[in-house]
């Protein structure tokens, strides 16, 4: 990894959590709020954007998707795969739970629970939707607020890095196909055209275009302020997509809310069930192969967080606005927050303890300059 490159990832990874991360779930809940009232007041005008789509792909979504992600993805220096064996062990404990544990253990609750314990409380016509919808919140790891959660955890940022990178790139070949698979168990129908296209448009593409306009803003001297004026610049655009995307979402939603408010409740016990199994796996797994704290704590969280964007984008296309399957993975972003602050506080709280088992370097070994 260059200099410039090393000096922005530590910017990037130790950046303190800004208020709209820290109070996500709040902006979430008033999303909720206004996308219920503004689809109860002008539902003409909810219906005419749903109707724009090429491909069954919505235009507006696929805007305010790629305004979401590119950001995000520029923070990631696919360069870092070169150092993937450093922290081999962590790399590997994290790649099991993200691709061999995560996805499958979702589906099981999400059969468990919505479909068998809650289906008497929830709409029958859209437990199959909602199902599909977990499924694809847990069929991609978290790409931008692992650097966040790394941070608070004290985490090596270099490890960090070259976790998502090594994700995103695995992400390009395993999504659709993990996807397919639970899908196909669930005998749920698969639009594989629609689920491929989704992988070009909300992976491939915003992946090229942000490594891209990564280099540009990299070269020369002044490239790694010149990165970080830009990803500056980008994050309330992002923001305010992710937002608007919301509101877009329950402006649909409203009308099955309204009537059955308690199904955001059933939705998030599984996530939460899901989030706190593959979370406390991936930190006891990286104790066992001895893993130092520092990478044990971000493997943790980046081995339970989600990559919601791409979850909620490819549920709209797959099933549409008004679908179970949109919800499922919009209750994902509500909880996504307070979740993965109580992961962070539990890996800080028991770092005496990790580190009491033979064999594990200390905390002031692996990262002797913080």
């Amino acid at each position: 990894m260059s200099l410039q490159c090393e000096a922005t990832v530590k910017r990037s990874a130790n950046a303190d959590m800004g208020i709209f991360e820290r109070y996500l779930t709040l902006w979430v809940a008033l999303c909720i709020i206004a996308g219920i009232g503004l689809g109860h007041l002008a539902p003409q005008f909810f219906q005419s954007i749903g109707q724009l789509e090429i491909a069954q792909i919505n235009m507006p979504v696929a805007f305010l998707i790629w305004l979401m992600i590119i950001p995000m993805l520029l923070k990631i220096d696919l360069g870092a795969l070169k150092d993937v064996g450093v922290h081999w062990r962590g790399i590997g404990v994290t790649l099991f739970v993200n691709w061999g544990v995560k996805p499958f253990s979702m589906a099981l609750l999400g059969w468990l629970f919505i479909g068998y314990l809650f289906r008497g409380w929830l709409p029958e016509d859209q437990i199959d939707s909602y199902i599909a919808g977990l499924i694809l919140l847990a069929a991609a790891p978290c790409t931008a607020m692992v650097f966040v959660w790394s941070n608070l955890s004290r985490g090596e940022p270099h490890f960090t890095l070259t976790q998502v990178a090594l994700n995103d790139v695995i992400m390009v070949f395993a999504f659709a196909p993990i996807v397919a698979l639970l899908l196909g168990l669930s005998s749920i129908s698969v639009p594989w055209d629609t689920l491929f296209l989704s992988v070009l448009l909300y992976i491939v593409v915003p992946l090229i275009i942000a490594n891209i306009l990564r280099r540009l803003f990299l070269a020369g001297d002044a490239g790694p302020k010149r990165l970080d004026s830009a990803l500056r610049t980008l994050h309330p655009w992002s923001l305010g997509a992710l937002l608007t995307t919301l509101v877009l979402l329950f402006g649909f939603q409203g009308e099955q809310i309204l009537k059955q408010p308690l199904i955001i409740l059933l939705l998030a016990v599984p996530i939460l069930i899901q989030v706190l199994f593959n979370s406390g796996l991936a930190y006891l797994l990286n104790r066992a192969v001895k893993s130092p704290h520092c990478v044990a704590g971000p493997s943790a969280l980046i081995g339970a967080s989600n990559f919601f964007e791409l979850a909620v984008a490819t549920a709209i296309a797959l099933f549409g606005f008004e679908s179970g399957a949109a919800l499922a993975t919009v209750v994902g972003v509500l909880i996504e927050v307070p979740v993965m602050l109580l992961a962070v506080r539990v890996v800080n709280s028991t770092v005496d303890w990790y580190e009491k088992r033979d064999g594990i370097t200390r905390y002031d070994e692996c990262c002797p300059s913080k």
